[in-house]
């Protein structure tokens, strides 16, 4: 004959399984938001604006995946310094930078610069500052060399028409 489980351990396993699948249910929606805000369809990649109200760009410095901030403010695309060291770039000189938070000091490394689409840039010199934080920005000297146009939230770039 078999023994019922006592009420408090019913009822724990059932507030279990409800926490467990709105986790799950989270990660899949997180998921799919990210997933949906890259598409390429042939030579043209489209980026819809993130919540944060950026356009990000899936792409890889060195191999590592990382997911630029596209920022038309910037004229040389950066690196955190954090990400410069766990990648063993070396240093190539130091320059002085005008940031949105103020002036910051970082340093000249050099890296390959891979974005989903196809757009890849070796031996690119890049801009290592210690307070940029996690998301490195893709700037002017990358977004110059391509065709785009932005419209009703969405970043358009013309791949074929590469500089």
């Amino acid at each position: 004959m078999q023994q019922e489980l006592p009420g408090t351990l019913k009822v724990l396993t059932v507030w279990l399984l409800i926490g467990a699948a709105i986790f799950l249910g989270i990660q899949w929606w997180q998921r799919e938001s990210t997933q949906t805000r890259f598409k390429l369809d042939g030579e043209v990649v489209e980026l819809q604006r993130g919540r944060d109200g950026h356009y990000h760009w899936p792409g890889s410095v060195n191999g590592q995946a990382v997911d630029f901030l596209v920022d038309t403010g910037a004229s040389g695309t950066a690196i955190s310094a954090g990400l410069a060291r766990e990648l063993g770039l070396e240093s190539m000189g130091v320059v002085q930078s005008q940031t949105a938070g103020g002036s910051a000091v970082g340093k000249i490394v050099v890296a390959d610069l891979a974005l989903h689409g196809g757009v890849r840039i070796d031996r690119m010199r890049l801009i290592a500052l210690p307070a940029l934080g996690e998301r490195p920005l893709l700037g002017m000297d990358v977004l110059g060399r391509l065709r785009w146009q932005q419209v009703d939230g969405v970043l358009r770039v013309d791949l074929s028409t590469r500089r």
